[in-house]
């Protein structure tokens, strides 16, 4: 294999930085592209140089493409998965990959039979900080973990309907409960709080919470918290903290603090995280090595699988489970 060649489907705004990223990798090019808005996809075909398809199977039997990201809404996704790998197609499917464990477990074990390189859109997993703290963290016991997801509303209505994007837990903060069980484990139970507390205001039609807390424990037996909210118009944060008895372990944005007897650290990455991403996705293909790729699709499933229990636990206000595998 020459280089790379690269399909689309979904050109919004994640579906950019993915593309912009590409364009700096030279064993990559794209070459096709296809989202429901027409004139969006001839935009983004003409400024990267690729070709428009108006349909999926269109695009994905063309013969023009090695590898697809997957762009579109979480419920926008049925059959694209497995389509892709029936023709060996190579996956990134951008997070949250569902709405619905049944559904996404299916194609888990399509994608995982076919034997194609399959990666998600967890890119915070390749920061060099985070690569750090994992080995930081690799011989500690943790004991608490504290997370955050602070923040404004994306400006699309999708989002604001709790059957189209699961809700901020599942379409945002899953990012820090990604880094949660990364870096600290499995969950094993989650209790989860909603409430709608200023949305409504804006948005009559809206069913998704405006302000959630999660209480967690882990299966290691430390415990946690993850407080999220998209009311927040002055201030946001996106943090994860991991606390023990002889250190203190922060993650915020880019930036990295390990505190224990010995030191008082910070250090932040300078690294484009969609870049490196996509670096070891393209490589992987290219080699045919799973092992590069950080966060695959069954990773992805693990954190959707958390996240989505926490919404049944705020519907049916008990506890939640988790299955051990």
């Amino acid at each position: 294999m020459d280089k790379v060649r690269i399909g689309f489907i979904g050109v919004g705004g994640i579906a950019e930085y993915h593309l912009k990223t590409l364009q700096q990798i030279e064993d990559a090019v794209i070459t096709a592209v296809c989202d429901m808005n027409g004139d969006r996809a001839k935009e983004i075909a003409e400024t990267f140089g690729a070709e428009t398809y108006e349909t999926v199977e269109g695009l994905l039997d063309a013969g023009v493409i090695d590898a697809l990201y997957i762009c579109t809404p979480p419920f926008a996704r049925e059959g694209i998965e497995e389509a892709a790998a029936a023709r060996g197609i190579h996956l990134l499917s951008e997070k949250p990959i569902g709405l619905e464990m049944e559904a996404v477990r299916r194609k888990e074990q399509i994608i995982r039979e076919s034997g194609i390189i399959h990666s998600s859109g967890y890119c915070l997993r390749y920061l060099d900080t985070v690569q750090k703290a994992k080995q930081y963290l690799a011989d500690k016991q943790i004991d608490m973990v504290l997370a955050y997801r602070i923040g404004g509303m994306p400006e699309v209505s999708w989002w604001r309907k709790m059957d189209l994007s699961g809700g901020q837990l599942v379409e945002q903060s899953t990012h820090q409960v990604d880094l949660i069980r990364y870096l600290a484990g499995e969950f094993d139970y989650v209790q989860a709080n909603y409430e709608q507390r200023h949305i409504q205001r804006l948005h009559p039609e809206a069913t998704v919470y405006d302000v959630g807390i999660v209480s967690f424990g882990l299966r290691s037996g430390a415990l946690g918290t993850i407080s999220n909210t998209s009311l927040s118009r002055h201030m946001g944060r996106g943090d994860v903290e991991f606390f023990g008895r002889d250190f203190y372990v922060s993650i915020s944005g880019l930036t990295l603090r390990i505190i224990d007897d010995n030191q008082d650290v910070t250090l932040t990455s300078e690294m484009d995280f969609y870049l490196e991403q996509n670096r070891a996705f393209v490589a992987a293909v290219k080699s045919g090595r799973q092992d590069l790729v950080l966060g695959d699709f069954s990773e992805a499933a693990a954190t959707l699988e958390a996240t989505l229990a926490a919404n049944e636990s705020a519907v049916a206000k008990k506890t939640i489970y988790l299955a051990a595998e």
